[in-house]
């Protein structure tokens, strides 16, 4: 039976994830979409993928992230040469009791930072991904369940830079969210390089949530309702990325290899309602649907060479998608 959590206790919650961007730009200048979208996969129990070129700051704002929400945090990074029990454990022999005893791995934390997940080879990448899919990993003969809250946010750069493998599309498709992340501003960048450079810059951070708190807060998302013609709407979307020509999408059926899976339309469900909390109101609008869409499917549709030879991304075929197909009241 699911508890029923009160109002002030909700909106208590409301206002501390309302603080948390606020916390963490004591140290990381800008990033709020990225802080955003992250707590949307902590809150939903979903998996986030962070894509764009080094030094702009992932690993830093989610090590701040996990510290403002009094999280255990790993950061592991992936190379070329890493083994699957770098991550998950390995059984280690011990002299003096003449026995195998458990090491476990990095993995066992509340919040993992798989660092350029797309420089490792692919059996590092399928351990990570069944450990997501499972919770548990298995050292030896043993089964061992994974911390909770468990959330892996995986960082890459761009695949088409030097000593990266591309992760297969079915790998990718575990992620709920792919957030893009770009270059800051001019005016954000000049405050960077002020904080960085003034070496004694530590500024205290303040606790906002408990793991009791992430707990409930995952109660509250879950009882925020979606009528009928919005899950409705989101499978017409989801559709529309399979069929295209169906919706009179011609144009853009010419540059789609493939759609989006069933994933797509359990995680825009799952986001959407989580847009809808923050913005405090316990149903959907069409507006969290649009604002979370292309963050849902731009890992999941697959263009093809046509798409690359013209320019053409997926961010401009999900704003297409938007726009052109209707909701039904």
């Amino acid at each position: 039976m699911e508890e029923v959590i009160s109002e002030d206790l909700k909106r208590e919650h409301q206002e501390k994830i309302g603080r948390v961007a606020a916390e963490v730009s004591k140290i990381v200048v800008g990033q709020e979409y990225m802080v955003n979208r992250l707590m949307i996969g902590l809150f939903t129990n979903g998996h986030i993928l962070l894509e764009g070129v080094p030094g702009i700051a992932k690993t830093l704002t989610v090590n701040t992230l996990a510290e403002v929400l009094h999280l255990d945090f790993q950061r592991l990074q992936f190379t070329p040469d890493l083994l699957p029990s770098d991550l998950i454990g390995t059984m280690i022999y011990n002299q003096k009791k003449a026995e195998f005893e458990v090491k476990k791995g990095p993995i066992f934390a509340n919040v993992v930072l798989a660092d350029e997940i797309n420089r490792a080879p692919a059996k590092v990448q399928s351990a990570l991904l069944e450990a997501m899919q499972e919770k548990t990993v298995t050292i030896g003969e043993t089964s061992f369940q994974l911390d909770r809250p468990f959330l892996v946010l995986a960082t890459q750069n761009p695949v088409d830079q030097e000593g990266t493998y591309s992760l297969p599309e079915a790998q990718i498709d575990r992620f709920m969210l792919k957030v893009k992340i770009d270059y800051p501003s001019k005016d954000e960048e000049l405050e960077v390089m002020r904080r960085m450079a003034n070496m004694k810059f530590k500024p205290e951070l303040e606790t906002l949530l408990t793991k009791e708190d992430i707990y409930n807060i995952r109660n509250e998302v879950n009882q925020v309702t979606i009528s009928e013609s919005l899950e409705r709407y989101i499978i017409e979307l989801v559709f529309a990325t399979r069929n295209p020509k169906d919706f009179g999408l011609n144009d853009e059926a010419y540059y789609m290899q493939f759609g989006a899976s069933p994933r797509a339309s359990i995680n825009l469900n799952l986001a959407s309602k989580c847009m809808a909390f923050f913005n405090q109101r316990d149903y959907v609008l069409p507006e969290d649907i649009k604002e979370i869409a292309s963050d849902v499917l731009n890992h999941r549709i697959i263009l093809n060479y046509e798409a690359e030879a013209d320019g053409v991304n997926t961010e401009q075929i999900i704003e297409k998608l938007l726009k052109k197909i209707p909701i039904n009241h």
